[in-house]
């Protein structure tokens, strides 16, 4: 716990907490139940709705008698997550908002870097602690905070991740300002969001899904391929078709809330220049045309449609 005591903060006052996690500042306890600090202040109803709905069925769960190799194997098949274990130095302090049950966390917690993966619900948190502590990782800690109020220390980490989480709050907009704060100036913020475009796919299937009363949803692989997990299966099914809070954005809306935050804009994954070969994710593209943005999001109904439409937007914190 030590090593990661300067990276958290009191919700309540965003003062230093000490190793007994009560805050210098306000004077406020908290405790650790199971190792995972609880920092997390009551939300507001909309949230805890949210919260509750993972608290029954933790997203994306772990399969079977699962391992540290399956779970880097399964992560390592998806050109993103290698791009972004590639970008990331090896000394980084990372924080993923909104982690869930954790699977980023562990993938990537190598080398000496410090990951810290922060969710409101305790329940997927569990399953994320559990599987560290079988795989031996020690530089990942757990904590059970709400965004609004973030028991981190802003300022403090190199790699803001959140992939999945701000299209389900009430306000994503507000959420993304709160988000900004943990990054440390030049610091890499990566956010992944349902895109507008790539989500129609989706949206579609969950109409049939609603039609028969989700029974039959037509065309969504990864149900397909858990057909043999049914808890895994649950959770995505509720979680892309039955989730109480969604919202869809473009990538010029996302552009925008950048530069609100004083966070430069560097590029999109997939990317929005049509055409563009692979490049370091961390890298400025080369290009930032609105109308080609428009044409590559279009293009995303075809090849993010079919695993529920998410993209990513990468900047950095000036």
């Amino acid at each position: 716990m030590d090593r990661f005591r300067a990276l958290l903060a009191c919700p309540a006052c965003a003062g230093q907490l000490t190793a007994d996690l009560a805050c210098r500042g306000c004077g406020a306890s908290f405790d650790a139940p199971d190792g995972i600090p609880n920092l997390r202040l009551p939300g507001d109803a909309r949230t805890d709705v949210v919260r509750q709905f993972y608290g029954r069925a933790p997203f994306p769960g772990y399969p079977p008698r699962d391992s540290l190799h399956a779970l880097r194997a399964r992560a390592a098949r998806s050109v993103f997550a290698r791009l972004l274990d590639e970008a990331i130095p090896g000394d980084a302090q990372i924080v993923d908002v909104g982690c869930g049950t954790g699977q980023m966390c562990l993938y990537l917690a190598r080398a000496d870097r410090v990951v810290v993966g922060v969710d409101m619900t305790r329940a997927s948190l569990l399953l994320g602690a559990a599987a560290g502590n079988r795989f031996g990782l020690d530089r990942v800690l757990f904590v059970e905070t709400d965004l609004q109020h973030p028991g981190l220390k802003a300022g403090s980490f190199d790699v803001v991740y959140s992939a999945g989480v701000l299209h389900h709050t009430p306000d994503p907009r507000a959420s993304f300002a709160h988000l900004a704060k943990l990054a440390r100036p030049g610091g890499i913020i990566v956010l992944g969001l349902y895109n507008a475009f790539a989500r129609i796919p989706s949206r579609l299937r969950r109409l049939a899904g609603r039609l028969s009363g989700f029974r039959v949803i037509p065309f969504d692989p990864v149900l397909r391929d858990r057909a043999r997990e049914p808890e895994r299966r649950e959770a995505w099914l509720r979680d892309q078709y039955q989730h109480p809070e969604e919202h869809r954005h473009t990538l010029a809306e996302v552009q925008e809330w950048f530069t609100e935050n004083r966070v430069e804009y560097l590029r999109a994954y997939p990317s929005a220049m049509l055409g563009e070969e692979s490049e370091p994710l961390f890298a400025r593209a080369t290009d930032n045309w609105r109308p080609e943005g428009w044409l590559a999001q279009l293009g995303w109904m075809w090849t993010l449609g079919h695993e529920g439409g998410l993209f990513f937007t990468v900047g950095r914190r000036t």
